[in-house]
């Protein structure tokens, strides 16, 4: 029995030795096969960081130490035709911090200090911080703020061990010397938007960078940005240069000289508010008829360009914005409008060119014409001249702007047959009414011409002998610029060419040598007789001697001009409407220098527009000089 009971025992101790070896073999197989699996999971991520994004981490250690710090370039200034200095440089501090060297935890920290020392709300401060964080261009400094005092500049130099990643820059800020009248020309230079800079940045463009927004500043991007040059730097732990290893200067931009004469566009500016009266807007442009150089452009009310420069102030943009006036459009090439008597000059030529008229063709103003409605004779639709003006032949009926004489060359009277929509339209368009003048500035408009075509589309309805008649004086749908309007009086001063307008001279390099100046250019020649302008400008020239233009008159300068009052929006009593006061003309008469088109929204063309239009002239000729 007893030994039945070891024999037992031993068997029972040997079979737990072996499970218990059994245990030990499973946990080593799983120990080994843990350790193997770690060290191909270390292998892997080695591979991955060593190979497939080895080019990636060590360009961030680089940037760690090494830095690409871009040097923009110093943007080209501007000129008038005389050399007048109108926009340059002026340098200015720039507090900036670059994320990657401003650690995260101590974020709270510094933007509570550089609230106190910048004077900025914190919350502003974070936005800009994380933004940039967003955005993944750690490196690249962020501006916290623009235009700081040279003492703020030396506090945060002297709080820099405090402030890591801060950092101060000197940066040149753009200004506008010149008085606001300018400012629709000049334009403005602005930070770069994101949409912007995703578009931009392949051709070198920094996020800190600026660039033009508006007028030549725009226009000339290319030309006055210049070429940015670069270094590269190394830097400590907070981000501060050790010392420099390599450094490409940048390129200087190139500087414009304007067609402008500052002291005309300044006198045309002092003329035209004078004038404004009731009017909420206007515009005035001189144009050289020969050659289509912009000698001065108007647009009320001005603004001061200055306020976008360096830090933005943001008050004075947002009542900019608010105005209803909107001060920021320039009407001069933005705003269309109906151009009224003016636009007789083109129905003029046009039937003088297709004989519809000769200058001795005689019509009678009784005061009105009437037409019967094509459904019901018995209704008729009077058609007003502004007097009984008698017997006109063609020089007469322009000096006087009479309506009934115009009505009949636009869509004919009785026997007489006119020149139809058609025809008329056709002359519009190509003195350029209806397309963009090609001027080189942003935001031009184009103008309507209308006809039958265009009437079924936009309101599925037929022309009617009215809309003949009403397009023939400017009136109607016509729609026309005071660039355009310039362009047409420059047309029929130069004996027919059609000028693309132009505020650019010249591009100087910036050692100041011309490198690339602007001729005229011809954009299309009117199919209109020489002989024929000649009676237009015979008539324009009665119309300021003895016709509705007499306040055009300038002693001792012959002044060629034709006023518009063009009606525009509901009567407001009877069938008197609001207007419009335009005037067009050239001077001398007999050798043109100077077009003028002046523009006053709730003017008259004989009453406001004229009278302003005879103080530029008499300026140019009897003051400039």
């Amino acid at each position: 029995m007893l030994l039945f009971q070891r024999v037992r025992r031993w068997r029972v101790q040997r079979k737990k030795r072996e499970d218990e070896r059994e245990a030990l073999r499973v946990r080593s197989g799983i120990l080994r096969g843990a350790v193997v699996l770690a060290f191909l999971v270390l292998s892997v991520q080695l591979f991955r960081l060593q190979v497939v994004e080895g080019s990636h981490y060590q360009q961030r250690a680089e940037e760690n130490r090494l830095r690409r710090v871009p040097m923009p370039p110093l943007r080209g200034v501007i000129y008038d035709r005389a050399g007048r200095l109108l926009v340059q440089n002026q340098p200015i501090f720039t507090a900036s911090a670059v994320v990657a060297d401003l650690p995260q935890q101590r974020q709270e920290e510094v933007v509570g200090k550089l609230e106190k020392l910048l004077q900025v709300p914190g919350t502003k401060l974070t936005e800009l911080l994380q933004e940039r964080r967003r955005s993944g261009q750690v490196f690249t400094p962020v501006a916290l703020k623009v235009g700081l005092d040279r003492e703020t500049a030396f506090l945060l130099e002297e709080h820099h061990g405090e402030l890591p990643g801060v950092s101060v820059r000197m940066e040149p800020r753009r200004v506008y010397v010149a008085e606001g009248s300018l400012a629709h020309i000049l334009g403005y230079v602005g930070r770069i938007a994101p949409e912007e800079y995703a578009e931009l940045k392949d051709r070198g463009y920094d996020l800190n960078d600026t660039l033009g927004k508006m007028g030549v500043e725009v226009t000339y991007e290319g030309e006055l940005r210049g070429v940015p040059g670069r270094a590269y730097v190394e830097v400590d732990a907070a981000g501060r240069t050790r010392r420099t290893l390599f450094s490409q200067e940048s390129v200087p931009g190139s500087s414009l000289v304007l067609t402008i004469d500052l002291e005309l566009q300044k006198e045309m500016a002092r003329v035209l508010q004078e004038a404004m009266g009731r009017s909420r807007f206007g515009a005035a442009v001189a144009m050289n008829p020969r050659n289509g150089e912009i000698l001065g452009m108007v647009s009320l009310p001005p603004f001061d360009n200055n306020v976008f420069s360096g830090e933005v102030q943001q008050e004075a943009v947002q009542r900019l914005l608010e105005d209803p006036r909107r001060p920021l459009m320039n009407y001069a090439i933005g705003g269309a409008y109906p151009p009224g008597s003016i636009f007789k000059l083109v129905t003029g030529t046009a039937a003088l060119q297709e004989g519809v008229a000769r200058p001795d063709t005689v019509i009678v103003s009784r005061g009105l014409i009437t037409v019967p409605n094509q459904y019901d004779p018995r209704i008729l639709y009077p058609f007003y001249d502004w007097a009984s003006l008698g017997a006109l032949d063609f020089r007469r009926a322009l000096a006087m702007s009479s309506d009934v004489y115009f009505y009949y060359l636009a869509g004919g009277y009785e026997n007489f047959r006119g020149l139809g929509p058609q025809r008329l339209a056709s002359y519009t368009r190509l003195y350029g009414v209806g397309e963009r003048s090609g001027i080189d500035l942003p935001g031009e408009a184009a103008g309507l011409v209308p006809d039958p075509e265009w009437k079924s589309r936009a309101y599925n309805e037929e022309w009617l002998t009215g809309d003949t008649y009403h397009f023939g004086i400017g009136q109607g749908f016509v729609l026309a610029t005071p660039i355009q309007m310039a362009r047409v009086v420059s047309a029929v001063a130069n004996g027919g060419a059609v000028l693309q307008p132009r505020v650019v001279r010249e591009v100087l390099d910036p050692g100041g040598k011309p490198v690339r100046q602007f001729g005229p250019v011809i954009q299309r020649n009117l199919p209109v007789a020489p002989e024929h302008f000649s009676v237009v400008r015979e008539a324009m020239r009665q119309a300021v001697s003895q016709g509705t233009a007499s306040t055009a008159q300038v002693p001792g300068v012959q002044v060629a001009g034709k006023t518009g009052t063009a009606e525009f929006g509901a009567p407001v009593s009877g069938r008197a409407y609001e207007t419009h006061g335009w005037f067009v003309g050239f001077a001398p008469a007999d050798r043109p220098e100077i077009a003028v088109a002046v523009f006053l929204e709730q003017g008259q063309g004989a009453l406001t527009a004229a009278p302003a239009a005879s103080k530029i002239f008499r300026y140019y000729f009897q003051v400039r000089r």
